[in-house]
């Protein structure tokens, strides 16, 4: 799926729960009645002992959400997904062999981490923006989600961007709540058709209803395989008033506990700069176009005068 509006606290919305940030009431009444934890006093950022607990215990426990392609339990009873993958290879190589998940619903997942602390660490391929970051402490992106087009074979249109769409004045269609509604509209484009999903987007374009379905690049790509009459445009960055509207999602840790963010990060970089990440994550469909030199700092620049 294709991430959604975000709504006026710059939450996205529930529709994909990855990059939602939905914590009601009722969530944080069940957590809390799971039972009582000391919480680190929020909002502030310190170096944290969870590194040396989790390498005693020898097991780390993360949060996930149960949404492919980024965290879930598969058909045998094991945690997968490009997150998780990526946590079973890091944490060992900080002396914490053992990786559990905890699966939650994702509106859950930051409550869960930081007041409940059933997890230590959510491992849930989310989204990283600044209304999260001054509740959790990030890592460094581990992919950056691009767009794409669902188009007929050949591209006849000559498809690359939402400007092509206003120019050649075509038909456009994207699915409910997606982010490229918004980014579309920014680009000019006007009566946008909506539907439920890529798989309804491919037969639009295929029909000939629409001259082009607009979605990440993972999911078109996924959507295409094995139509002769349509293929998937190549992954552009998307842009809104002249900014790139950036979906780079990553490991939540909390504010406490920034060594052992730290230290992740370190071998996070490793396995970017050797090419590891991609092999790890490819058979969960991401490619070098999903991959990122994106910081924390880029996602969330640092308030000045912080320390």
């Amino acid at each position: 799926m294709a991430p959604p509006h975000e709504n006026n606290e710059g939450f996205t919305g529930s529709r994909l729960r990855r990059r939602s940030l939905l914590a009601g009431a009722a969530a944080l009444g069940a957590m809390g009645a799971a039972g009582c934890v000391k919480v680190p006093e929020e909002g502030k950022v310190e170096g944290g002992d969870l590194l040396s607990r989790l390498r005693d215990a020898g097991t780390v426990r993360i949060g996930v959400a149960g949404e492919l392609p980024f965290g879930y339990i598969d058909k045998q009873g094991e945690v997968t997904g490009e997150a998780p993958e990526i946590a079973k290879v890091i944490f060992p190589r900080l002396g914490v062999p053992h990786v559990t998940a905890v699966p939650t619903e994702f509106g859950a997942l930051i409550p869960g981490l930081t007041q409940a602390q059933q997890f230590d660490v959510v491992s849930a391929g989310m989204y990283i923006n600044p209304a999260r970051c001054a509740r959790v402490l990030f890592s460094d992106p581990d992919y950056l989600m691009l767009d794409a087009f669902i188009v007929k074979k050949g591209n006849p249109h000559g498809i690359k961007r939402y400007e092509d769409i206003v120019k050649k004045k075509l038909k456009l269609a994207s699915g409910t709540a997606y982010a490229e509604i918004a980014y579309a509209e920014a680009a000019g484009v006007k009566n946008i058709l909506i539907l439920p999903d890529p798989v309804a987007g491919l037969a639009a374009v295929e029909q000939g209803r629409v001259d082009a379905f607009a979605g990440t690049a993972i999911t078109t790509r996924d959507v295409v395989k094995g139509s002769k009459r349509a293929e998937v445009t190549e992954a552009f960055q998307p842009k809104v008033d002249g900014k790139p509207a950036y979906g780079a999602g990553g490991f939540a840790f909390r504010l406490s506990e920034k060594k052992l963010r730290d230290a992740f990060n370190k071998e996070l970089h490793k396995m970017k700069k050797s090419g590891e990440l991609l092999r790890v994550v490819g058979k969960f469909g991401f490619t070098k176009d999903e991959m990122t030199d994106l910081t924390l700092d880029d996602l969330c620049p640092p308030v000045k005068g912080a320390s």
